[in-house]
């Protein structure tokens, strides 16, 4: 398979590339530690693109950590997706650093993920067999339910892969050799702003390990049988009770923590950008003070997964995308988009896959160096 050895580099994973292992013969809910739930069956069709499935089962299993999970046990989900789909590329961008509490890849070739839903906190894990590409979904907890509704579109669903037409030929064959990428869609804005703004102006090992220390300390552990130390993140009343001590601990500093501060008090309104279109979903970010066009881009890319949604004002990616489409690693952002504009509304996209090609200009200085204002 094309793009399957394919090596996992910084520019890479910032393109959204995640190494799922193959799927090993089914013996449980998680692989090796627990055997499938039985009980009830509560069947019924499931929605969205492909076909689905979805069906309840009875007593939940006991979780990795010897506890018993509360509640019932899994409901699950089939989905057969109208193309090739490819996991760890499809739901690599929501993974937040090798640590993710709300991100798992068991060596079982399953995905886990712990979100804070609409409905409350839910755990999904998701396999593909490679057999015929169908896809199952299985979910605990209160958000479980909207978990599995939504199963399609976070599995890019909604994406239309025939309307990109590569005009480059690094991109054409990052194109070709990568056909199992669909563009996520999440539905969850906050969920995808919160680290978007722990991202700003620091590097990424200090961003995810303030995520990390954030979500594991005031987060509600992962309903189900998920794997150890997994979290859902918290939801925004919880955020906004966060104090400051905690916060510099974490090593965010009060104009970051002040933006997300700001985002969880008027949480309703911003998960309705969702459903919105790119110029009016961006719009309503951005009324936000401290959220612009970089936040805002990163943030809809995952919860709404447009493919237009291109990140302007990063301070690698402009030379990145000139050095591997005309060989100038000094191109700044509008350079950057006269590049890009033969993908007018594939624009991120195309941004991508470039990414995942891995062809970069070659260092020339020390990266930058990491802080910790926590220990000031």
């Amino acid at each position: 398979m094309a793009g399957r050895f394919d090596p996992l580099t910084r520019t890479t994973v910032r393109g959204g590339a995640t190494r799922v292992p193959a799927p090993l013969p089914a013996t449980g809910t998680s692989g090796t530690e627990t055997a499938p739930a039985t009980g009830s069956a509560d069947a019924r069709s499931g929605t969205g693109a492909g076909t689905g499935t979805k069906t309840g089962t009875g007593t939940a299993p006991a979780t990795t950590d010897g506890k018993a999970a509360t509640g019932t046990g899994p409901r699950t989900r089939h989905y057969a997706p109208p193309g090739p789909l490819t996991l760890g590329l499809v739901l690599g961008p929501l993974r937040r650093g090798p640590h993710d509490p709300t991100f798992r890849v068991t060596p079982d070739g399953a995905v886990w993920r712990a979100s804070q839903t609409p409905a409350g906190a839910g755990t999904l894990r998701v396999t593909a067999r490679a057999a015929d590409g169908t896809v199952t979904g299985e979910a605990w907890g209160p958000g479980a339910d909207w978990l599995l509704d939504r199963l399609p579109a976070l599995l890019g669903a909604e994406d239309d892969p025939a309307a990109f037409v590569p005009r480059h030929r690094l991109v054409h064959a990052s194109h070709r050799s990568r056909p199992g990428l669909r563009l996520t869609r999440t539905g969850l804005v906050l969920e995808s702003l919160i680290p978007s703004v722990l991202e700003q102006k620091v590097t990424s090992d200090e961003a995810y390990r303030a995520w990390r220390i954030l979500v594991r300390q005031y987060g509600t552990p992962a309903p189900g049988p998920a794997p150890d130390r997994m979290y859902a993140m918290p939801d925004a009343r919880t955020w906004c009770r966060i104090p400051s001590w905690d916060w510099h601990k974490a090593g965010v500093d009060s104009k970051r923590s002040g933006t997300i501060l700001r985002a969880a008090r008027v949480a309703p309104r911003l998960e309705e950008a969702a459903g919105m279109d790119l110029p009016e979903a961006t719009a309503r970010l951005e009324l936000v003070p401290g959220i612009g066009p970089w936040t805002s881009a990163e943030t809809l890319q995952r919860s709404n997964g447009h493919p237009d949604a291109v990140t302007v004002g990063d301070l690698h990616l402009p030379g990145i995308i000139g050095f591997a489409l005309a060989g100038d690693r000094t191109t700044d952002d509008a350079a950057m988009l006269e590049l890009l504009a033969p993908y007018e509304g594939q624009r991120h996209r195309a941004a991508r896959l470039i990414l995942l090609a891995g062809h970069t200009p070659p260092r020339r200085k020390p990266r930058m160096p990491r802080t910790d204002i926590g220990r000031l």
